[in-house]
């Protein structure tokens, strides 16, 4: 039973993810205080749905609040991370962890010396799959995991052009930081987190720059090619201290099929986890009755992946303790991949990591 009852928290953005966050956090039982935009129809929806109250001063709404779950454009993750935990809250701030890799730098310190902690919006950590993957893994089922093939694709589907998501200044890149984030952190997890020592990559913008392109899904106004100064798509290749390696893939659009499968690559068997399905497989061998290969399609119960992450911050906050899972250390090693990604796109050369100091967090 969630302890979450306890528990004051206020939304900062109140956009669709601030909503989606709200409904949950309801359904847990917290105390939902109110929210926080700079936008006067926003908190104006946000207060008649709710029926809290709304602010435009984060001052106002940290003095009734434990714990702030931030869901702003990335740029200003900064402003009301850095302030929330200079006031001692906790915060849950949705990923990527900033903008740029300077702005996440400064979250990570505002975090090591908060008495507040932060823990980073990764919810496909939560999902169901990827529980049993661990729990099987961790058993040593896998042996060593030594290789992941990471894939977040879709086939021709863009933000609305002219949204934040689509400016380099807000967003601070493309698909890259927006889904990519997710199968770098992913990856990373499911390697335990080793140390990045060579990052490969190149990014490209082949769509979202173009009038001509026909786009089967596109969320938000489109004002056109003029709104679009970012990234559409990504391939890079990732190296670890431990010799475990990364390839990945990711992109808004596309010429190929959607694809957001996993496969890791293990010294005693192997698996396959479908993001979008939430299909897992796991490859195995072995040598009783002769030698033989076997595949295992493992059936899970759908959760639903914010709410699970929103229980375990929700309980941490009301213990007074530090949750060990989606930590800003973590959260810091994903941004470090992003931008070594970006700059060797620019550079046209591998970025070495394993000279970058580490910035000290909780």
């Amino acid at each position: 039973m969630s302890t979450a009852p306890s528990v004051r928290v206020g939304i900062v953005g109140l956009g669709n993810i601030g909503h989606h966050h709200a409904d949950r956090l309801v359904d847990l039982g917290a105390t939902l205080v109110g929210g926080l935009d700079i936008q006067a129809d926003a908190r104006r929806t946000f207060a008649e749905k709710y029926d809290v109250n709304t602010y435009e001063e984060k001052a106002e709404l940290f003095e009734e609040v434990d714990a702030v779950v931030i869901t702003t454009p990335n740029r200003f993750h900064e402003e009301y991370a850095v302030a929330a935990l200079n006031a001692g809250l906790d915060v849950l701030l949705e990923k990527p962890l900033a903008h740029s890799l300077e702005s996440a730098e400064r979250i990570a310190e505002a975090a090591a010396r908060s008495d507040g902690f932060c823990m980073v919006g990764f919810n496909n950590r939560f999902a169901n799959p990827v529980e049993v993957f661990r729990h099987n893994y961790e058993a040593g089922r896998f042996g060593d995991i030594t290789h992941v093939e990471a894939n977040y694709v879709r086939r021709r589907g863009i933000p609305g052009r002219g949204s934040w998501f689509t400016s380099k200044d807000i967003a601070g890149g493309g698909a890259l930081i927006d889904i990519g984030v997710h199968a770098i952190d992913l990856a990373l997890y499911f390697l335990d987190f080793p140390d990045v020592v060579e990052v490969s990559g190149v990014t490209r913008s082949e769509f979202g720059d173009k009038d001509d392109y026909t786009f089967v899904q596109m969320w938000g106004d489109d004002i056109g090619p003029d709104g679009f100064d970012v990234d559409d798509s990504a391939s890079a290749f990732i190296r670890t201290d431990e010799g475990t390696t990364i390839s990945l893939e990711v992109a808004w659009a596309t010429n190929r099929p959607t694809n957001d499968e996993f496969f890791l690559r293990g010294t005693d068997g192997g698996a396959r986890f479908d993001r979008a399905s939430q299909e897992l497989q796991f490859y195995e061998g072995g040598v009783g009755g002769g030698n033989h290969l076997s595949t295992v399609d493992v059936e899970t119960q759908t959760n639903d992946t914010h709410k699970s992450e929103q229980k375990i911050f929700l309980d941490a906050v009301a213990a007074g303790e530090h949750p060990q899972r989606n930590t800003v250390e973590q959260a810091l090693s994903v941004q470090r991949v992003i931008d070594a990604i970006y700059r060797s796109s620019e550079s046209g050369h591998a970025v070495r990591l394993d000279t970058v100091e580490t910035t000290p967090t909780n």
